[in-house]
């Protein structure tokens, strides 16, 4: 509806999209969705077309969408408070720190919030310059930290970050991309060159005196790329040797998604600071920086983030943890990302174009491929738009764009995986009918 009641069509609001919307705001599909409104997993555009939705918002919707339960406590806070900044203090942000501080790893504590995930990084950054003295960061090759300035410095990836030359300080170390190795070895041969050359980079590259390390455990935007299981126990060794400080970017991986609490459990390693935004509001706009003592007691500012801490956000992160935590949402990701983990690796086996599926719990992707793990962008397209026509929505990404991301709630049913991989596989069929030379040029490993 426009705000004189009169109704306005999808082509409209597409067409004023392009009018008033800056191009970089781009959108999936030949033809955009414009989507109307949501209920558990599954989406609705204004045609009254049903999707099944597996990749939440960027995994951002992760208890479904409309919960009554988010619902009820937003509507309750907005009674009583909306906003007041962190000058005077709140108690649905004290509640969140505190629950924050007992469900987080290792000896993190004290909390500082913001609006998203690209603030929660750059705080991160700023804790860790200040607590040790030092400037330089290390991040890792196709990984992902935000849209401002320091955060697509910390990006390694040259599509996202805009043309804009980097910060001073930052270096990029080799990432743990096994299907693609950079140094030639196999999962039989591999002696994590990959963690090793973070070595190599702070003592060729930097002072050898490093503020911090930032990784995701499995990087998002990357293509969900997922290191081995003993990647950042050796990590963390070479960061704290030239007294840096660990952190974990669990804006996607954060919050059970992975099967694990949170993404860094899967590699036994308790992070200095951990940072988050995305799965933990359920759609509102929640990010959150937290840290050690040791950490945390040096940055003393003033520091603000305007909207960070907002009340409403904050009942609305707190209700999203009472659903996760009374559901078992931890272990019912865990269950059924075996359950679509597997049936993704049964259409790898059946249609080669598929070159790689990774990632853990009900965050999966797959690398579409032509012969000799050539990318194969195009084929990605192709599928996301055919899986669109089946009635399923899922995600892209990687450097190459050939990745698929795949994220559905973590309420999704059995039978709505099923529903989903039989989606998949109609998408899939189609593509070798459509172009059977795909039986000729798909990828051998």
């Amino acid at each position: 509806m426009s705000q004189t009641g009169v109704p306005v069509s999808a082509q409209e609001l597409i067409s004023k999209k392009e009018k008033f919307i800056v191009p970089a705001v781009t959108t999936y599909y030949d033809e955009p969705l414009v989507m109307e409104h949501g209920e558990g997993c599954y989406l609705f555009d204004g045609n009254g077309s049903k999707y099944l939705d597996f990749f939440g918002g960027i995994l951002t919707v992760s208890v479904g969408h409309s919960r009554p339960e988010i619902n009820a406590a937003i509507s309750d806070q907005l009674q009583k408070l909306t906003h007041v900044s962190t000058l005077y203090v709140t108690k649905p942000m004290i509640d969140l720190a505190e629950k924050l501080a007992e469900i987080t790893p290792g000896e993190l504590k004290k909390t500082f919030f913001t609006a998203s995930g690209t603030e929660a990084d750059e705080t991160a950054v700023a804790m860790a310059r200040i607590a040790t003295g030092s400037y330089e960061v290390v991040a890792l090759r196709h990984s992902y930290s935000g849209r401002s300035a320091l955060a697509m410095s910390l990006t390694g990836q040259a599509p996202w970050r805009l043309g804009m030359p980097s910060i001073p300080g930052i270096v990029h170390a080799m990432n743990a991309y096994c299907y693609r190795c950079p140094f030639g070895k196999t999962p039989q041969t591999c002696g994590l060159e990959c963690a090793k050359d973070i070595e190599n980079v702070i003592q060729t590259s930097t002072s050898g005196r490093i503020a911090a390390f930032i990784a995701e455990p499995i990087q998002g935007v990357g293509g969900f790329i997922t290191p081995p299981d003993d990647y950042f126990f050796e990590v963390a060794k070479i960061i704290r040797k030239y007294g840096g400080i660990f952190i974990s970017d669990e804006v996607q991986t954060g919050f059970g998604r992975t099967g694990k609490p949170f993404g860094i459990n899967h590699y036994g390693v308790e992070p200095d600071i951990m940072t988050f935004a995305k799965g933990i509001g359920n759609g509102l706009p929640v990010g959150a920086a937290i840290a050690t003592d040791e950490v945390a007691n040096a940055f003393k500012g003033p520091s603000i983030s305007t909207f960070g801490g907002n009340p409403v956000a904050m009942r609305a992160a707190l209700a999203t943890l009472d659903v996760m935590e009374k559901e078992q949402l931890t272990d019912h990701a865990r269950e059924y990302g075996r359950q679509l983990r597997e049936g993704l690796e049964d259409l790898r086996q059946r249609y080669p174009i598929m070159g790689d599926v990774r990632g853990k719990g009900l965050m999966q992707g797959v690398e579409f491929v032509r012969l000799d793990k050539e990318p194969a962008p195009d084929l990605a397209n192709m599928f996301l738009e055919l899986t669109k026509r089946n009635g399923l929505l899922i995600g892209k990404g990687g450097l190459y764009g050939n990745a698929i991301r795949i994220a559905p709630p973590m309420t999704v049913s059995g039978q709505q995986i099923r529903d989903g991989l039989d989606m998949m596989e109609a998408s899939l069929k189609e593509m070798y009918t459509l172009h059977r030379e795909l039986q000729e040029v798909t990828s051998t490993d």
